[in-house]
């Protein structure tokens, strides 16, 4: 039996679906949710192994892709435009390349379809080194990760993912399964496909995820795309910028 994504809708109008990236949830695109769900019907995904999805030991792009035409297919979505930040925006660029019919529209917020170097081990380690049985407050878990991961706000967020039943922490996400599957997630698209629709790669100016030797392979595959760059924005700048992130999408969509 096919098993479906945790989601949440918003709005209604033409369809949008928001994928969120690595650690993350559906709740992280809320702001950029809510103002589009205006004039939008606008759909926001755990993806699997993430938030209140299903758990799976493959977790490879064309997995991912899958796991939202079979939402779409649930919704009765034929096609949509499609917003992604980080590796949710290679699952939306996956999406579109291999099935560009489901994708009116694409958008990509902060990340490149080139393979990466490994960058989140020290993550992973801390998140598997948490003793779960001896945090008994969100700081206690909090002061375990803070000998892997230094900065706060990366913490907070990584610890979104906490839960608590009956006193009992739980991590929503599957660390394991991420772990194992972390090379799969650090590649870029396998197949030879382009899409031609319009699609915004939208860039945080303070990231290097995006970068000019990157160009060539963005306007190979996407020979109908645009940038943008949001001024004082890191990887996180639908977060940290979200009325500049918002207003350069809304101007996407309606030029």
């Amino acid at each position: 039996m096919t098993q479906l994504l945790n989601y949440q809708q918003l709005g209604s109008g033409q369809d949008i679906i928001l994928i969120h990236g690595l650690f993350g949830r559906l709740e992280n695109l809320n702001m950029v949710a809510k103002t589009l769900s205006e004039k939008y019907r606008v759909t926001s995904v755990d993806v699997r192994n993430h938030g209140d999805s299903f758990h799976s030991g493959m977790m490879d792009y064309p997995s991912m892709a899958q796991d939202i035409i079979e939402i779409m297919q649930h919704l009765a979505i034929d096609s949509a435009i499609v917003l992604g930040h980080s590796m949710g925006g290679k699952i939306a660029m996956e999406l579109a390349l291999t099935c560009p019919e489901r994708v009116d529209k694409l958008i990509v917020a902060d990340i490149a379809p080139v393979e990466y170097p490994p960058h989140h081990n020290q993550i992973i380690s801390g998140l598997k080194a948490i003793d779960l049985s001896s945090v008994k407050l969100r700081k206690d878990a909090d002061k375990q990760l803070s000998h892997y991961v230094d900065n706060q706000s990366i913490r907070q967020f990584l610890l979104g993912n906490l839960t608590s039943k009956d006193g009992q922490f739980a991590f929503k996400c599957n660390i394991e399964n991420i772990d194992k599957n972390y090379p799969y997630i650090m590649r870029t698209y396998q197949g030879c496909n382009t899409y031609s629709g319009p699609t915004l790669f939208i860039k945080g100016a303070n990231s290097d995820y995006i970068l000019p030797e990157h160009r060539t392979e963005i306007v190979r595959l996407f020979p109908q795309s645009r940038a943008r760059v949001i001024q004082g924005a890191g990887h996180w700048l639908h977060a940290e910028k979200t009325i500049a992130f918002n207003r350069s999408v809304a101007s996407f969509l309606t030029t």
